[in-house]
């Protein structure tokens, strides 16, 4: 069936086995979940009502990329910069830290695996997707111009050639060499601003086994266990909070004190970000078991966590990641 005879359903489908590379796409150049699904809405709604003009003369594919980009363009000529806490401020001392709030848009927000990352066979290109999502590249991404950013994403991510860019961007083969070259130089002066964890996928028995002491520690709230799984100069976020924490001991001390109510609570794993994360249930005296409390996403590094970014709005959050707003008190991890 041609593109022009294509029946409403065949259109939908067609369109839809898209959603989720152009999911990762949005999200990439956006650094947000909900504005990048909203992204990928307007762009399937645009495709539908424009379909009749589409002559083919490109692939659907190339086509739908084409309307993305000009779609995450206009979202983004507002100019926001999405960040981490540590991309604001110095770390904060434990005696002075202050939970305090800021406007959702301010934060880079994670986002599940499985809505952005297509399943592909080719363990290379695995790698190179999950790499690309990785809190560290997504805030780096953040300090692109926009077309920078879909130049980059495009070129050194999605693998096209510097002829489809520019075609897509209505630009010279040269300017988008150029734009290249200088994403490529700021991301290399931002490569020691908390670069990611190399993380194996899967992961090794090395860590996994890491994995399961920190569950182990978490859960018991051992913080002696927790320190010995940590580099010393290992940092905490909370987003919506600024607030951010350096080194083993004001780590384990906000955990001891500000946070102590999560003693006894609960992990359960969740693929976010292309890295380990856990969802973090902690106890609900009210009505019993186990309450949402974060999406932890967890950075490691030779051998130890480097990074722990616990994503409190579990209200946005949970839904998102498919997880039950309340825990019974004999749940079974395996269910």
């Amino acid at each position: 069936m041609s593109d022009g005879t294509a029946t409403t359903a065949d259109l939908d489908v067609r369109l839809e086995k898209h959603r989720t590379e152009l999911t990762g796409y949005c999200y990439r150049m956006l650094g947000s979940s909900f504005e990048a699904e909203d992204a990928v809405q307007d762009t399937m709604v645009r495709a539908w009502r424009s379909f009749e003009k589409f002559e083919g003369r490109s692939s659907m594919r190339s086509w739908l990329y084409r309307i993305a980009t000009n779609v995450c363009l206009d979202m983004l000529n507002a100019g926001n910069r999405r960040a981490r806490p540590m991309d604001l401020s110095a770390p904060s001392p434990l005696a002075q830290a202050a939970l305090t709030p800021r406007p959702d848009h301010t934060w880079l927000e994670p986002m599940p695996d499985a809505r952005v990352l297509p399943s592909v066979s080719d363990p290379a290109e695995a790698a190179v997707a999950k790499e690309s999502v990785r809190l560290a590249f997504m805030a780096a991404l953040q300090h692109l111009p926009p077309k920078q950013r879909a130049v980059l994403v495009l070129r050194e991510v999605l693998a096209w050639k510097a002829s489809e860019v520019a075609e897509l961007l209505d630009t010279s083969v040269a300017s988008v060499n150029s734009a290249l070259q200088r994403a490529r130089a700021t991301l290399a002066e931002r490569e020691g601003a908390g670069a990611d964890a190399a993380t194996s996928d899967p992961l090794d028995e090395e860590q996994q086994k890491l994995l399961e002491r920190y569950v182990a520690a978490f859960e018991g709230y051992d913080m002696t266990a927790l320190t010995a799984l940590l580099h010393e100069d290992a940092i905490m976020t909370m987003p919506p909070f600024d607030l951010w924490l350096r080194g083993t001991d004001d780590m384990t001390g906000f955990m001891t004190t500000i946070g102590a109510a999560c003693a006894n609570s609960r992990l359960f794993p969740v693929a976010v970000n292309g890295l380990p994360g856990f969802a973090h249930y902690k106890p609900d005296p009210e009505a019993g078991g186990y309450t949402p409390w974060a999406v932890q996403v967890l950075e490691i590094s030779k051998g130890r966590i480097s990074g722990l970014h616990c994503f409190l709005d579990t209200a946005r959050w949970f839904p998102l990641f498919g997880l039950p707003p309340h825990i019974d008190a004999e749940t079974d991890k395996n269910e």
